[in-house]
């Protein structure tokens, strides 16, 4: 039998069974798309991450929900970086580019916190849309703004008052872009819980049942997408980011010049061990048109 390392990690968290669940999986050829599509449907976690290096070249990260196959993933790529960190792969101080569909993602281990991790994703920024009064009755809830964006989700600004974090989950009755993506975000105002030496300054909750995925956990690729704004309204370059959902968490979050947000955070062992990777194939033509850096 064909066994490939696997482990799975609760991610954006320092605290056992909170946070966002990814398994990442280490194969030593690039397997078919099928295969991984098929893994990822059986561990049922928002999102598995793959692994794959050729002798010389860089590490190859591509990312699957439940149902398909995302560009651009958070809180799986901070798992990724731990799990290579696990593996003795990566070492503390030392940094490296993941070839990703997403282009180059640079990634590396906190020096100064113990079992966190660094990554930098691509923030295109968000452009205003008008408020859709369908979204506001669904919700009831008072949106102040909404925005579209090239990732394809759509952010909504609520008020700060309104009751973000017991809102009923709205995945069921979304309909068309939001279905792909939804944010819900709201200022904090010296009310978040203490990350990484200070308060939280804003709250969001992800759904995006187009993708698989009722609510997310923790969203590395939503708060990369909403953090700049943040950092505009508080006239600084770096914010804290927290996630509102049952199995909450959040990221400190910083400026990496133009186009690019910095996210740190830590994240917690689960389980590590072998998968059983027979029929998984080799596609080395998917992968080449799949990952670049």
């Amino acid at each position: 039998m064909n066994t490939r390392p696997a482990l799975l990690l609760e991610a954006f968290t320092d605290q056992p069974l909170q946070g966002n669940g990814a398994a990442v999986v280490w194969l030593e050829e690039p397997a078919s798309a099928s295969w991984m599509q098929r893994l990822a449907g059986s561990f049922k976690q928002s999102e598995t991450a793959f692994l794959q290096r050729e002798p010389g070249g860089p590490w190859r990260l591509r990312w699957f929900t439940p149902s398909c196959e995302v560009p651009l993933c958070g809180h799986a790529t901070l798992a990724a970086t731990l799990a290579l960190a696990h593996w003795g792969c990566l070492q503390p101080g030392e940094t490296l580019s993941l070839a990703s569909r997403s282009g180059g993602l640079q990634v590396g281990l906190d020096g100064e916190r113990p079992g966190a991790a660094h990554l930098q994703l691509p923030s295109a920024g968000i452009e205003p849309l008008a408020v859709p009064k369908e979204l506001e009755a669904l919700l009831g809830q008072r949106i102040e703004r909404y925005w579209g964006s090239s990732l394809g989700y759509r952010v909504a600004l609520l008020e700060a008052a309104a009751p973000l974090a017991s809102l009923p989950c709205p995945s069921a009755q979304l309909q068309g872009q939001d279905r792909m993506g939804l944010v819900l975000m709201q200022a904090l105002d010296g009310r978040g819980p203490e990350l990484m030496g200070g308060a939280c300054d804003y709250q969001l909750r992800f759904f995006a049942p187009g993708l698989g995925i009722e609510e997310d956990p923790v969203t590395g690729s939503a708060h990369a997408l909403v953090a700049p704004w943040w950092m505009e309204q508080l006239q600084r370059n770096q914010v804290r980011g927290w996630q509102a959902s049952e199995r909450h968490g959040g990221m400190l979050c910083e400026a990496a010049g133009p186009g690019w947000v910095r996210l740190t955070g830590s994240a917690q062992l689960l389980w590590d061990g072998q998968i059983n990777s027979s029929g998984a194939g080799c596609d080395p033509d998917d992968w080449r048109q799949a990952v670049r850096l």
